[in-house]
């Protein structure tokens, strides 16, 4: 995956000048200035300007604009050392030869592995697609330049087992701590949620849940399921179930555990960093960090004594794997995992048919 395509047409408005797209202009690009033969350096204010357009009329998070700053200071690095001060002067050549340098560290940088350098190219293209269609260059030269071949890997999903007994060790420390940590897990499984759009939640995403489901309108049929409302990338919204486990855990921790965590605030102030509505807060009172709750997550498993590398994401597989193993429709998958293209949620069909086969091979008699 190589994140949201930058590659989208700017709006009439944008232009190649910081910060003239609205907002707080971005920071001095690294490598402004002029070069050892006194001319001027185009490449930092073009690539800062793309940057602004996807911040500003994109909508992208914080963090994926980080990361494709940093895949252009990098390109912007290998540029420079061959004399190229504007993307007038790049060919073909210097970003096929780029991806090659990137590939192999031999740019004096750490080499990527395929599928980091696959989305490293994916903001380079961005980038010259959108001085097309600024109409700063006549032609797109990154446009036909492919990226390494990378394996096929399939997500590593948990059984059902392995994940009751992280959800179970997740709930042992005691006190409000242990109402969050459960809750936490339990909404990770029950979503399929990212672990930045779980931590991003206020506590006016979620419906009342301390009352539990609505109950059914007619007798024996099942209750309206609650929802939550989570932000995903690009700032899109979507609503996703939230089951009778994680429903009753997180009225728990609304009772039971966050307004004690709420109490060791400092007095006088607010949420360091946050809002104050947030859902998951930290021992402190604050907000509950991606790094924080990744740890919650792992060290639950060490508890529980799973093997592997277990984290957040991996509940995501785990929610996908189980939900087409139990015959959901993969277009259905992909609206709660908030895909914007159903193809990657296919892979986790290759998962299922994998089990299946699996399956087929240690139960049929005539199996081999």
């Amino acid at each position: 995956m190589t994140g949201p395509d930058p590659s989208s047409s700017p709006s009439a408005t944008s232009s190649l000048v910081p910060g003239t797209t609205g907002g707080p202009a971005p920071a001095e690009p690294t490598g402004a200035g002029t070069t050892p033969t006194g001319t001027t350096r185009t490449l930092p204010a073009r690539r800062a300007a793309w940057l602004a357009h996807l911040r500003i009329e994109r909508g992208l998070a914080a963090n994926t604009l980080r990361s494709y700053e940093r895949d252009l200071d990098r390109y912007d690095a290998f540029l420079a050392s061959r004399g190229i001060d504007d993307v007038t002067g790049v060919r073909r050549a210097d970003v096929t030869e780029f991806v090659t340098a990137v590939r192999e560290g031999t740019d004096g940088r750490r080499a990527l592995s395929a599928s980091s350098t696959a989305r490293l190219l994916a903001a380079v293209r961005g980038f010259h697609r959108f001085c097309l269609l600024e109409g700063v260059v006549g032609e797109d030269v990154a446009a036909e330049v492919s990226p390494p071949s990378t394996p096929r890997r399939l997500p590593k999903a948990m059984s059902r087992d392995d994940v009751e007994r992280l959800i179970a060790a997740a709930a042992e420390t005691p006190g409000p701590v242990g109402l969050r940590d459960r809750a936490l897990v339990e909404t990770l499984y029950a979503t399929g949620a990212r672990i930045s759009e779980v931590v991003g939640l206020v506590v006016d995403d979620l419906p009342d849940l301390t009352e539990g489901p609505t109950p059914p309108a007619v007798p024996g049929a099942p209750g309206a399921v609650p929802v939550v409302r989570l932000t995903g990338k690009g700032n899109k919204q979507r609503l996703v179930p939230v089951g009778g486990y994680a429903t009753r855990a997180l009225a728990d921790y609304l009772t039971g555990g966050r307004p004690a965590l709420v109490t060791r605030r400092p007095a006088g102030r607010g949420s360091r960093g946050g809002s104050g509505h947030e859902l998951f807060l930290n021992t402190r009172g604050g907000p509950l960090s991606r790094q924080s709750a990744w740890g919650v997550v792992s060290a639950a498993a060490d508890r529980a004594g799973l093997s592997g590398h277990v984290g957040p994401h991996t509940l995501r597989h785990s929610f996908a794997t189980h939900l087409l193993e139990g015959g959901a429709d993969v277009r259905v998958v992909q609206d709660l995992l908030g895909h914007a293209d159903v193809t990657t949620t296919q892979i986790y069909t290759l998962v299922t048919a994998a089990h299946l086969r699996e399956t087929y091979a240690t139960a049929h008699p005539r199996a081999h």
